[in-house]
């Protein structure tokens, strides 16, 4: 029967006045009039829809049907096709379309199949699963029954089929709506029952348990739950793996560790949501006392209640967060954090429910002494006392600090400031910053050796002129860069000496040693000596971009990857300045040095060096590094910084000095990527003007 009706259609495809014409590749045809190409079915089924193909559909305000039946509403419309129900007093004959050009009718006539027709079905309501009883006339053409959001189910599927009556079993997905039935022709014909079909949902009557314990089960009863395909507990939290009991009437499932308070849902297998009246509420820990009071820092304490197995975290005062060590519903032991404070602790759980401790008193370090009761700055004192393992900091005459960490309870030492002098009594602030002091005042006399505390610039080069700020200056008698004594001299006094930096002094972060007329020594703050480092005989060169040419393949203009700088300048040169930001690569290669590989070195024996010069200060803006890779492997390196900013001293060149034992295999790779990358986490720094020379090996 298909095919009979396809080539029934097939042949009423007759065209109106308007003719095709063919086109070559260049031409094309503007058609802005409306042209009907095709219209079906034919034969069609009364109160189905028959569907218009062409151009400019659009246009068309009304199909007039036999005899003189005007349809001037549309099931769909665009531009290529619209689509029109099929009025039941409609008769056999031409069609009509009312559009502004004119009208155009049909050379072949619509004409109809006896119609299909749904007089009922019953029961009006009914549940998935149970079977549906659809009447009317020529139902034995029909190939399918289609519920509500095109659920179908297929005649090789259907109970039984005849020309006035199908029966079908209600699908799971089935849900509320109009009984469609299609006799499953390509351009299909669609016949609407006249009144909706309405499937049974489940109910929930009650929950039980009521408040529940999270991990606990529940029993959720109703009606028709075996229509129930899965659950949702409050904030969206599903579970699916549930039990039914055989009269369908209750559910039983475990509720999450995580679930939150609130409606329950049940989703049927139609994806309809059925929710619950009331809100399922949860139980939650109680704590009912503590032990030991006090507690101290960094030791146990046992909290007693109900339903603490559900705590997942302890939180204390002072925002940090304790480690639990072990619990049960009725005891939580958890470590106290040696930065919490006094109050109370809150137990949290994964459903959200929380609660709360007494307050907690915590054990305080008490100093019974300390000797000597006077003494030189730079000398050590004891303090004596109990729980002295929580103090963290002293504070001496003149309001400074000394960082400790006692590993003993009970006693202490401590060297006293060489800057502090005057009478105070000593201040201690344990680890969650509470102070305690002593009852006696501690006197220190000023040392009688200079104190040297600050230094400027802190980026020199040699031959620059180094300040030392400090007490007591005037006791120095020589200033040491390393091994190497400074000879020249500018301002010396008690508060300040002006030293030129000798010119044989290495590069790198230093301090200087000053050494008292007594034989003292006193070390400055930390300075960074910048400049270039000799190539000697020693040096193991990588990548020198003075003596690289394009035959040897690494050349600048070679391995430009990024494209970061200008190869042509970089060629003259000989070294490489960054004119734009890398995306990764500056400079690099993948393949085998030509010149008999890259040098292999022992890194507990040598140290990575790299010429580096800013033209202009380098404002950083973000996080980022600069790797240097051998072999694959990476050296990492923020270059020379101070403050905010990547610069060399007098925007000159500097040699940085960056260690590799224990960074790099031993012996280091000769194969593999090598070059220059840098790595960021900003999107703001300029690196442009930044420039690169004498990759190398030295020995330390």
């Amino acid at each position: 029967m298909k095919k009979l009706l396809s080539m029934a259609f097939f042949l009423s495809i007759l065209f109106t006045g308007f003719t095709f014409t063919a086109c070559d590749e260049t031409e094309v045809e503007d058609v802005t009039t409306v042209q009907l190409e095709v219209f079906g079915p034919s034969p069609a089924l009364r109160g189905g829809e028959l569907r218009f193909i062409g151009q400019n559909m659009d246009k068309v305000t009304a199909v007039i049907l036999p005899d003189n039946v005007e349809v001037n509403t549309f099931v769909s419309k665009s531009q290529g096709e619209f689509i029109i129900a099929i009025p039941q007093n409609v008769l056999p004959g031409k069609v009509t379309l009312k559009t502004p050009d004119g009208d155009i009718t049909s050379k072949t006539p619509l004409t109809f199949l006896e119609p299909i027709s749904i007089e009922s079905f019953a029961p009006a309501t009914v549940k998935a699963g149970d079977k549906l009883t659809i009447n009317g006339d020529y139902l034995n053409l029909i190939a399918q029954v289609i519920f509500s959001d095109n659920v179908v189910v297929d005649s090789a599927d259907f109970v039984s089929q005849s020309r006035s009556k199908i029966e079908v079993i209600v699908p799971l997905e089935a849900r509320s709506g109009k009984v469609v039935v299609s006799n499953g022709a390509e351009m299909p014909a669609l016949v609407y029952s006249a009144t909706e079909m309405q499937a049974k949902l489940p109910t929930i009557t009650s929950i039980s348990p009521n408040p529940v314990k999270p991990g606990a089960a529940i029993e959720i009863n109703g009606t028709d739950l075996d229509l129930v395909g899965g659950l949702h507990f409050a904030d969206d939290i599903s579970v699916s793996a549930f039990t039914l009991n055989t009269a369908k009437t209750q559910i039983t499932v475990t509720v999450p560790e995580d679930a939150k308070e609130g409606k329950l849902k049940l989703i049927t297998y139609s994806v309809v949501v059925i929710e619950s009246s009331t809100d399922l509420l949860l139980v939650g820990p109680a704590a009912t006392s503590i032990e030991p009071a006090p507690v101290k820092n960094g030791e146990d304490l046992t909290i007693n209640g109900t339903n603490l197995d559900l705590v997942i975290g302890v939180s204390f005062t002072g925002g940090v967060d304790g480690t639990i060590k072990s619990k049960t519903a009725t005891k939580l032991v958890v470590t106290v954090p040696m930065e919490a404070k006094e109050g109370a602790a809150t137990l949290n759980t994964n459903s959200g429910k929380t609660a709360s401790t007494s307050a907690i008193s915590l054990v305080k370090p008490v100093i019974s002494g300390f000797t000597p009761a006077s003494l030189m700055a730079g000398g050590d004192i004891t303090v004596s006392g109990t729980d002295l393992d929580l103090i963290r900091k002293v504070t001496f005459p003149g309001d400074l600090s000394v960082e400790v960490n006692p590993t003993s309870a009970t006693s202490f030492t401590v060297t006293v400031p060489a800057a502090s002098v005057g009478s105070a009594a000593l201040v201690m602030t344990t680890s969650n910053g509470t102070t305690v002091s002593t009852t006696e005042a501690l006197t220190v006399e000023a040392a009688n050796k200079p104190v040297a505390t600050a230094v400027t610039p802190s980026v020199l080069k040699p031959g620059a002129m180094l300040t030392i700020e400090g007490t007591k200056l005037h006791l120095v008698e020589s200033v040491y860069f390393g091994a190497v004594k400074a000879t020249s001299f500018g301002t010396r006094s008690a508060t300040m000496i002006e030293v030129q930096v000798p010119a044989t002094v290495a590069s790198g972060k230093q301090a200087a040693k000053l050494i008292t007329f007594a034989g003292d020594e006193v070390m400055t703050p930390e300075f960074t000596i910048a400049g270039t480092d000799p190539i000697t005989a020693d040096t193991k060169m990588v990548m020198d971009f003075e003596t690289r040419s394009a035959s040897d393949w690494h050349a600048p203009d070679w391995d430009n990857w990024g494209g970061s700088y200008d190869a042509a300048k970089a060629k003259a040169d000989g070294y490489l300045t960054l004119v734009s930001r890398p995306g990764w690569w500056v400079v690099g290669c993948n393949h085998p040095d030509p010149n008999g590989g890259w040098p292999s070195v022992d890194p507990g024996k040598y140290v990575l060096k790299v010429d580096i010069k800013t033209t202009q200060p380098i404002k950083i803006t973000g996080d980022y590094e600069f790797i240097f890779k051998f072999g694959g492997e990476d050296v990492k390196s923020k270059l020379m910084v101070v403050g905010e900013y990547i610069v060399t001293p007098s925007n000159d060149w500097a040699t940085i000095t960056i260690p590799i034992d224990g960074v790099l295999s031993n012996p280091t790779k000769n194969g593999g990527d090598f070059g220059i990358v840098l790595n960021y986490s900003d999107d703001g720094t300029d690196f442009a003007g930044l420039c690169f020379d004498n990759i190398r090996f030295d020995p330390k």
